[in-house]
């Protein structure tokens, strides 16, 4: 419709062309197909130009009319898009992938809505979500309360974590879970999922963990670990801190995957920033699993 406009205000498909930066046949092809659809000649081509039918004038007509239109309501859109704020809170382990890709696709899709990330481990922001402190989390399967909207997000694997050089050590890609049985792990406290879910696998496998330390901080517990006072478990997005000095990793066998679900508050609660929000968090985990940058996570099922 706009190249059609342009060349009737012209006079002829050339200085449109020109003015419009394409070739000249491939805006004869446009206006081929437009008159194709609509079913009826709307140019008249001479040597010295274009001139519009009677059907092209009227045409023209209202084309001008529609294009004000919808030059209007793109102007309307940018002066009303998405402003104030959004807070998210991710869990520490997906913090260390999730974080900054997220940073850079809200600011490049919502330059004028500012974003609050919350790091924390997960049965913390389901407290705060709870209390209403956050828009939105990423939070794990055990947590979630049942008025809130929630959509699967994926699934990561479990990985040992250890000092290669202290006591506790373990050689290998992987290591099963019996064989954490008598050695001393530092873990999050029993009000996280993380806790809950491999209390339930050692529980299962008739194993008692040895649980030396709870430490509810990733930096510290890491720490913890680095000093060869124990080992720990933890989710696969912790991996993508490497390279991460004194520490070696082992995929955990025989344990059911961590599932990582987004949710926010119930839908009528919910603001327009905060939905912009949940598609962008989704949008950017989907690209980095597909993109094999978030080790060991696969994509959930819908």
């Amino acid at each position: 419709m706009r190249y059609f406009v342009r060349i009737v205000e012209l006079g002829g498909m050339g200085k449109a062309a020109l003015e419009l930066d394409v070739a000249t046949s491939a805006l004869s092809q446009q206006i081929n197909r437009l008159e194709a659809e609509l079913g009826v000649r709307l140019l008249v081509r001479h040597q010295n130009g274009s001139v519009p039918t009677e059907a092209g004038s009227a045409f023209y007509r209202r084309a001008q009319l529609a294009l004000r239109h919808a030059d209007e309501a793109a102007r309307e859109a940018l002066r009303s898009r998405l402003s104030g704020a959004v807070s998210v809170g991710l869990p520490s382990s997906a913090a260390a992938v999730l974080g900054g890709p997220l940073l850079q696709a809200m600011g490049e899709r919502y330059p004028d809505l500012r974003l609050h990330l919350v790091e924390s481990f997960s049965g913390f922001l389901s407290r705060m979500l709870k209390a209403r402190q956050l828009d939105l989390a990423v939070l794990f399967e055990s947590e979630v309360a049942s008025r809130w909207h929630v959509t699967p997000l994926l699934e990561e694997s479990l990985y040992a974590i250890c000092s290669p050089s202290s006591p506790h050590a373990f050689a290998g890609a992987s290591i099963r879970l019996a064989d954490l049985a008598g050695v001393p792990l530092i873990l999050p406290s029993r009000s996280h999922g993380m806790r809950h879910l491999l209390d339930a696998a050692f529980s299962k496998q008739g194993c008692v963990p040895t649980v030396a330390a709870e430490i509810d901080s990733l930096g510290m517990l890491l720490e913890a670990v680095r000093q060869g006072l124990g080992v720990t478990i933890q989710a696969g997005a912790v991996a993508n801190l490497a390279p991460v000095s004194g520490l070696g990793f082992a995929q955990l066998g025989g344990v059911p995957g961590l599932r990582n679900l987004l949710v926010s508050l119930p839908n009528d609660e919910v603001s327009p920033a905060a939905e912009a929000a949940r598609t962008v968090v989704r949008d950017v985990a989907t690209r980095l699993v597909k993109e094999k940058k978030w080790i060991g996570a696969l994509l959930s099922d819908a």
